[in-house]
């Protein structure tokens, strides 16, 4: 693909188990993001020593107001466009943006998936922004097709966050953080799942997973009331 993305804003509002204990990576993250670990392995912004990588926005799962891509949207992207619709977008935060920059080469910490989340006639995108140096996800993003775009229906920048499609929803897992737990020791995990009505992602239920302290336990499950 040659030429930018363009933008142009409009009216509107603006968001597994046991192995994700040690960081977001491990939520049942695809191929792609195992290849990132060891692309980006030299390069990019690391997470503090305690919590999360940097400050957050909190997610919504409200429909934005988001711009119209030049991307064409009737194929998958290639990590370079899909930062480049991240940038164009206003409601990616800047603290986002200013991570989206190659880890080595042209090797972005971006992993892309599709599927019907939506409804629409071309498969919807999840983009996931994880950190170079600990694969850390940052920001989780849902693009639909309309009119020839896409349009931003889905953001969560909380980190550690990280977003996939199960069945036709849409899975958010957080992890959490106690004060003085280090990056690698979360105290547990929630795990949201929005389900697309009347035009907008709504949260369907939620699950906390709360991490023993023992090394090799299975963390413990205890759904959440909306």
């Amino acid at each position: 693909m040659t030429g930018g993305v363009g933008v142009d804003t409009g009216p509107g509002p603006t968001p597994a188990r046991g192995a994700f204990q040690a960081v977001i990576t491990a939520v049942t993250v695809p191929t792609a993001v195992s290849l990132l670990l060891s692309a980006c392995a030299t390069g990019g912004t690391g997470a503090r020593d305690e919590g999360p990588a940097h400050d957050s926005l909190a997610a919504t799962a409200a429909t934005p107001a988001v711009p119209a891509s030049a991307v064409p949207p009737s194929r998958t992207l290639s990590r370079a466009e899909a930062v480049k619709l991240l940038l164009s977008d206003p409601q990616v935060s800047a603290a986002v943006k200013r991570d989206l920059r190659p880890c080595v080469a042209d090797e972005y910490p971006v992993d892309l998936s599709y599927g019907d989340l939506t409804g629409g006639s071309v498969e919807d995108v999840v983009v996931n922004v994880v950190t170079c140096t600990d694969v850390v996800g940052i920001g989780s993003y849902v693009y639909r097709e309309e009119g020839g775009s896409y349009r931003n229906v889905f953001r969560a920048e909380e980190p550690p966050v990280y977003a996939e499609i199960d069945r036709g929803d849409l899975v958010v897992t957080n992890q959490v953080y106690e004060k003085g737990d280090p990056v690698s020791s979360p105290s547990g995990e929630n795990v949201i799942t929005y389900h697309w009505s009347a035009g907008r992602f709504t949260e369907e239920y939620r699950t906390r997973n709360d991490y023993s302290t023992v090394v090799g336990a299975e963390p413990t499950a205890a759904p959440e009331s909306n």
